[in-house]
């Protein structure tokens, strides 16, 4: 499950969103990128099922573990209080049992690891599709667009001072674009839409900007250790 799924994500996410547009310009394009959202769409409720699961093993795993741990204190202090009361006999079906114990707790500590490094992983799987979700809809309006301003400059060459203004057809791209994300449960870009994703975008950048800043002084904390 777990290489299947990596395959599949990393097969998404590798793909060029610009190839797959160009490729379509002369076919349907809103079929084939509405297709394409979709297989991104499924792909992310997969991996948070898997990663769903995880969290479930990781929680049992970890309280298990606890367990496990309080179990074996609770054996050495029953062992002393045996040895004190002259029980070998009950002394040694504690020191049994608590190797029983120390057998589980190492199986039991690498399962909660890596049920934390598959963690890690799956939400890393989720932020780079939905990062491909959006170059998608970035190249799909993009390609909308300038077949929108193709046009018009054409019209124009042929009929000066005919057809719909340039800005009445970016409106239009724009509107056909606002339409196809609706029907994938997206955002649009018109309207509040648009300034709401103009926030986020730049939430993101500042977001963006912070982990520079955080990576740089770590690297200049550890150069300046090293000199």
């Amino acid at each position: 499950m777990a290489d299947t799924l990596g395959a599949r994500v990393g097969r998404i996410v590798s793909g060029s969103a610009h190839a797959l547009i160009d490729a379509i310009e002369g076919a349907m394009p809103d079929a084939v990128i509405q297709q394409t959202l979709r297989e991104i769409d499924k792909a992310v409720d997969d991996v948070r099922a898997e990663l769903g699961r995880t969290i479930a093993s990781k929680h049992l795993a970890n309280k298990r573990l606890t367990e496990q741990s309080s179990r074996h204190e609770e054996l050495s202090g029953q062992t002393e209080l045996a040895l004190r009361e002259g029980r070998e006999d009950l002394a040694r079906a504690a020191v049994e049992h608590q190797l029983d114990v120390e057998a589980q707790i190492p199986v039991l500590e690498a399962t909660v690891a890596d049920a934390v490094k598959r963690e890690v992983e799956l939400e890393g799987y989720v932020a780079a599709l939905q990062a491909k979700r959006r170059e998608m809809e970035e190249a799909f309006q993009s390609m909308l667009l300038a077949r929108a301003r193709s046009a018009q400059e054409a019209g124009a060459a042929a009929t000066p001072d005919g057809g719909p203004s340039v800005t009445r057809r970016v409106e239009n791209a724009t509107g056909a674009f606002d339409r196809l994300m609706a029907r994938e449960g997206a955002p649009g870009l018109g309207g509040v839409d648009r300034e709401q994703g103009a926030k986020l975008a730049e939430l993101d950048n500042l977001a963006r900007r912070n982990r520079v800043e955080e990576r740089l002084a770590a690297v200049k904390a550890r150069t300046g250790d090293q000199g």
